[in-house]
């Protein structure tokens, strides 16, 4: 018996070490060369951690895995493969995925295994609607997501405010007026507890802001102060400015807060990039610090003193995809030319982004017909259609990746329209269209998606924000008609791309969070609701984690090196807490126990 007990202790020790390498942050640590002495020489149907044999020479070594996943359930997102159980890695991308006996030719002396015991892997996620570094600055800002009252919306910004210096700009955002029953905050609200500081505060939707009585002050804003083009000062009876600005009237306080430091922006690069790998996301499509209003020049500052930056001195983690605003199209052809699409496997240049109009929440989204709140209001056309076109044409004729901005169904139908003159003065070719949001759609819309090919590229997320209050906005029967349509867009032909629209999005979980994107596509419910929210828009699980993985990653032409666990893909996957398919597909966790990334763990 005292043998007997020995030997069940060895092997729990041996358990708790197994437990601990997978446990382990360091990738060179977590995986060791040589098994416990207690485990035995081959891998078998229990999943451990075998021996290899010796080497034959250096040509035998260099075709050696790296590293070996076993007795996984790993979700491939290659229709020619869609399961295995094991994956090879090697040189950061993927050897092989199939059985581990299919595997065992690249084990080596230096081929470090790891043992899942079944856990679900999955590629890593793909977000496709991104401000990266806004939302790296927006987690060091006044925290108003999720805020739903008065008094605690006031609170906030007072504790803001005590820790800075007279003169020095308080910024904040991710208010939801919807959250406390509509009603609009003021500057009033701010000017007691900040007299001697100009506060900004940006809602969540990033298409209105409020500014207080001295960022008014100092931005020149008072009740002579004409609307700009595409914008709206919002006002009282008396005309006095509320402290609310719409769309391009935000440029107006824009154009006084100061720069923010590029030491700031650096940080909140590499704070956003860790934010998004302890959610699993391993690629992001950055469109960029370019909204209505704000200057072109930001991003172009980001893509040099950022990206540049971080990339010279190793400290990417994650990949990423950039658009650039759409009036410099020129600019970014000409960079596109000098340099190639890919400045490594970690920066690759897509295109270029417009608006066509605003938000639903701003009330600024352009629909057919009026807002139910404010008759004969129409929401907001932020470009001309012949400055739209005409940019549009030469940007496609460079081969700049055209993504554009459209919420309402007016909108949506005018991009359609225009997309068509564009194929039909360019030519057919392999563009991909992309329509950011289409959130609102006429009948017949999700059907011209599919003639072109137009991505959808969408943040189910923002449905969460949106079901309660688009009744209220355009009403009960036009919201549920054409409120994120996502099945009938895939059966129109579209190809779906899930985002974040990070750190726009306040839904209940924030911020980037696929797996809660993929759950509200699945389910569409709302806590509280008895019923979905458009039962019928409600998605497959496999749907909604292509719209993740590999059609997002088509949605940005990276399709051939991401998106999928397939051969000669880079080895970027995340490892579920779920134990079994039936586990994952029944209840979806809500969080990653590891996030890799070129094969090597890159979170916890």
């Amino acid at each position: 018996m005292a043998a007997r007990s020995a030997l069940l202790a060895a092997g729990a020790a041996a358990l708790v070490a197994v437990a601990a390498v997978f446990l382990l942050p360091d990738p060179s640590s977590r995986l060791p060369c040589t098994p416990p002495l207690l485990l035995p020489p081959l891998f078998s149907r229990g999943g451990k951690l075998s021996s290899s044999p010796p080497l034959a020479g250096p040509q035998q070594r260099r075709r050696f895995a790296d590293m070996i996943l076993a007795n996984a359930t790993i979700y491939t997102a290659d229709p020619a493969r869609p399961f295995a159980a094991a994956m090879a890695v090697r040189a950061g991308r993927v050897l092989r995925v199939g059985t581990y006996d299919s595997l065992k030719e690249f084990r080596g002396r230096h081929t470090k295994e790891l043992n899942l015991s079944g856990n679900v892997v999955l590629p890593g996620f793909i977000d496709s609607h991104v401000h990266l570094i806004d939302g790296g600055l927006q987690l060091a800002r006044v925290p108003l997501r999720g805020v739903r009252s008065k008094d605690e919306f006031i609170s906030r910004v007072k504790g803001a405010v005590r820790d800075k210096h007279p003169g020095e700009w308080v910024r904040g955002g991710g208010w939801n007026n919807d959250f406390w029953g509509g009603d609009l905050p003021t500057a009033a609200w701010l000017d007691d507890i900040s007299p001697d500081n100009p506060v900004w505060l940006s809602r969540m939707d990033g298409h209105m802001g409020l500014a207080n009585s001295l960022a008014m002050k100092i931005a020149g804003i008072d009740k002579n102060t004409n609307d700009p083009v595409g914008g709206t000062i919002v006002r009282t009876t008396e005309r006095e400015p509320t402290g609310l600005l719409v769309d391009a009237a935000m440029k107006l306080v824009f154009n006084v807060i100061p720069e923010v430091f590029v030491n700031d922006r650096r940080e909140a690069l590499l704070r956003a990039s860790r934010h998004a790998l302890m959610r699993g996301v391993t690629t992001i499509v950055d469109v960029g610090s370019y909204f209505p209003g704000t200057s072109e020049n930001q991003t172009w500052q980001d893509f040099s003193d950022v990206y540049e930056w971080a990339h010279s001195m190793g400290k990417m983690m994650i990949r990423v995809c950039l658009f650039f605003p759409m009036p410099t199209w020129s600019r970014a052809a000409d960079l596109i030319h000098e340099r190639g699409r890919s400045l490594s496997g970690w920066i690759h240049l897509g295109g270029v982004k417009a608006f066509l109009d605003g938000s639903l929440g701003s009330s600024s989204a352009l629909f057919y017909e009026p807002y139910e709140d404010a008759p004969g209001d129409y929401g907001l056309q932020l470009l001309d259609m012949d400055i739209l076109l005409n940019a549009t044409l030469e940007s496609d004729k460079s081969g700049l990746q055209v993504a554009i901005h459209a919420i309402g169904d007016k909108a949506i139908d005018m991009l359609l329209d225009m997309f068509d003159k564009v194929v039909s003065l360019n030519g057919t070719k392999d563009r991909r269209f992309r329509i950011e949001h289409a959130q609102h759609l006429s009948p017949g819309a999700a059907n011209r998606f599919g003639e072109h090919g137009i991505i959808a590229s969408v943040q189910p997320d923002h449905l969460l924000d949106d079901a309660d209050s688009a009744g209220k906005k355009i009403g009960i029967e036009r919201a549920e008609r054409s409120s994120y349509l996502f099945r009938s867009l895939l059966a129109g032909g579209a190809h779906l791309a899930f985002g974040s629209d990070w750190p726009v999005c306040i839904s209940l979980k924030k911020n980037i969070y696929p797996l809660q994107a993929i759950r509200t596509a699945m389910s569409r419910q709302l806590p509280g609701w008895g019923a979905p929210w458009i039962a019928t828009e409600r998605l497959s699980l496999d749907d909604s984690l292509k719209a993740h993985t590999i059609s997002a990653a088509y949605a940005c032409f990276l399709d051939h090196v991401v998106g999928s666990l397939a051969e000669g893909k880079y080895a970027d996957f995340v490892v579920l807490p779920s134990t079994s398919w039936s586990e994952f597909a029944d209840d979806i966790p809500d969080h990653v126990l590891a996030t890799y990334v070129n094969g090597k763990q890159a979170y916890p």
